[in-house]
């Protein structure tokens, strides 16, 4: 019998960690809708916005590209040069970025057609994310491994590598805050494994 009710499953773990991999799995395999909180962000700063302008008002109309969009290398530049308008600008982006999910969410409800509606980001247990999802998922692989996959995939130097990792959760702060653990360190299929087990009450596609 397969499930009826629409599940809200945030997924997150640390860089490296292969959240994209999964998501891509799930994408193929399952009736679902996937937002990448990042993504998000950025529909929710477009002109026409309530966030848009809220930023504008905060941060000048000198973040403003000829074409109308915020540019996103002036904005940080302003932030970088005062520190305390990080705080001030996530205030206004990160409830955006809420509320835009909780609509689609419903337009997805609505419309029937999925049965699964993922979010995911690094910081969706600091952003509390665990009380507006039905379930948390920690995206978990072995610290060398992500660290070799951040040298290998993306180029990064030892150095980038240790300041991103010290800027996150620690692993056991994600496992506190997860109901489900999928371990990405080895091969993919069996990660997909782990997924498919997971989700055997729901449709699975060819």
């Amino acid at each position: 019998m397969k499930q009826n009710k629409l599940l809200f499953i945030g997924i997150t773990g640390g860089i490296g960690a292969g959240k994209s991999e999964i998501l891509s799995y799930i994408r193929k395999h399952y009736k679902c809708e996937i937002y990448l909180a990042d993504e998000v962000a950025h529909e929710v700063k477009r002109p026409g916005t309530e966030c848009y302008r809220a930023l504008v008002d905060l941060l000048g109309k000198e973040i403003i590209n000829p074409d109308g969009q915020i540019d996103k290398a002036r904005m940080a530049e302003k932030i970088f040069a005062d520190a305390s308008l990080l705080e001030k600008v996530n205030q206004l982006i990160h409830p955006a970025v809420k509320v835009y999910l909780l609509e689609h969410l419903e337009k997805a409800r609505a419309a029937g057609e999925v049965e699964l509606f993922f979010v995911e980001a690094a910081l969706l247990i600091e952003c509390g994310y665990g009380e507006l999802v039905d379930e948390m998922w920690y995206i978990y692989a072995d610290e060398q491994v992500r660290r070799e996959r951040l040298k290998k995939a993306r180029g990064y130097s030892e150095e980038k590598i240790e300041n991103i990792m010290a800027k996150q959760l620690p692993e056991q702060k994600f496992r506190e805050n997860c109901d489900f653990v999928i371990d990405n360190s080895g091969e993919l299929a069996d990660s997909y494994r782990q997924i498919d087990r997971k989700l055997e009450a729901f449709t699975w596609q060819e």
